[in-house]
């Protein structure tokens, strides 16, 4: 894919703490708390949904309030339990079952929060939706569905996807079409699926490691229907791994934030080696960096960095249950300061303030 012409972008990531560690005896987190979500309730609570991971790598979406320190740092939570659990038929598998790695976004034209999750059913990682108006009470709209380009020449909804995440605002679509857009990551390899298929690319795409792709829904036809949510139309590729950092695979993090320069994506980017689509790796490296969308077509990228904002360099993100991880997730802002929530090394939750540089 082409370079990008800039690898300016005026943002940077400081660490500030560690906002939740697994809670000692709780069944529900002994296999960690990572990868959060955030939003903030009808009266301004700040919470985050984390991901909460049980003995045997099932996972749940936790809530819990955030406990802020006087000067306004994140440096701590309060639990008020479990809003998403996978007893939903898509949501399990014979051997596997899950709710994992919720992403929130709140969507002021509809008057709700809308959360993509991973739900890890019959076929593997799938993405789902559900909306609230509370961040306590989900309701499900379901798996998504992509609609067929002939263009692309494939079935978008033949492979595993993560990394999903919805813009705040409506944008106008490449077709003039306002529409709400959302970021994925599709995978690639079939065989993950069915033995033997093997990587299957669709038509022009000729680099076949994971990548963020755009797609949109059309304004008009939510407003007549909330489940079309989920029917994701025009997809193109956004972004692939381009530096370094990102030599194995790049997905998206927290919902695009909008600055004066763009929508500003906080990504992460991927080394090492995987071993196993489905199994906890540890030969791999995740670190944090950032892409600019230009601010009225968010399917042009028009900057982004050569080197991470954030690397695993700290004793909790170095060793955990997946060791050398920073995975951001959640973007807020608290008392005009941003704060990026992140998972550490699939063990625990980290917070860094977002500065303009």
């Amino acid at each position: 894919m082409p370079t990008t012409t800039s690898t300016t972008v005026p943002y940077r990531l400081e660490r500030a703490g560690i906002v939740m560690e697994p809670e000692p005896g709780n069944e529900l987190e002994a296999e960690g708390v990572l990868n959060p979500a955030s939003g903030r309730a009808p009266d301004g609570t700040l919470y985050l949904l984390p991901r909460l991971v049980a003995t045997g790598n099932v996972s749940r979406v936790g809530l819990a309030r955030v406990v802020l320190s006087d000067d306004g740092v994140p440096v701590g939570v309060e639990r008020e339990g479990v809003v998403l659990a996978p007893d939903r038929g898509f949501e399990q598998g014979a051997h596997n079952a899950g709710t994992e790695d919720p992403r929130v976004t709140f969507i002021e034209a509809l008057g709700l929060h809308v959360m993509t999750y991973v739900a890890y059913g019959p076929l593997g990682p799938r993405t789902a939706l559900a909306v609230s108006e509370d961040l306590r009470e989900w309701r499900r709209l379901g798996p998504v569905t992509f609609a067929y380009d002939d263009a692309l020449d494939i079935d978008l909804g033949l492979f595993h996807n993560k990394d999903t995440v919805f813009f705040p605002e409506p944008v106008t679509a490449p077709d003039g079409t306002p529409s709400f857009a959302v970021l994925h990551r599709p995978m690639w390899d079939l065989g993950e699926t069915r033995p033997g298929e093997g990587v299957r690319l669709p038509a022009g795409v000729t680099d076949a490691r994971q990548s963020i792709w755009i797609s949109y829904v059309p304004v008009a036809a939510v407003e007549r229907d909330l489940a079309e949510l989920t029917r994701w139309t025009r997809h193109r590729f956004l972004a692939g791994p381009e530096f370094p950092f990102e030599e194995v695979k790049i997905g998206g993090g927290p919902a695009p934030l909008r600055v004066p320069e763009g929508w500003l994506l906080i990504h992460h980017g991927v080394t090492g080696v995987i071993d196993n689509a489905f199994a906890q790796q540890q030969k791999v490296n995740y670190a944090a960096g950032a892409i600019l969308l230009d601010g009225d077509d968010p399917s042009r990228v028009i900057a982004r960095t050569a080197e991470p904002l954030l690397a695993p360099e700290t004793e909790e993100e170095r060793s955990g249950i997946v060791p050398n991880v920073v995975f951001p997730t959640a973007i807020e802002e608290i008392d005009g300061q941003h704060f990026v929530f992140y998972g550490m090394a699939d063990s625990k939750i980290g917070v860094a303030r977002l500065l303009h540089t």
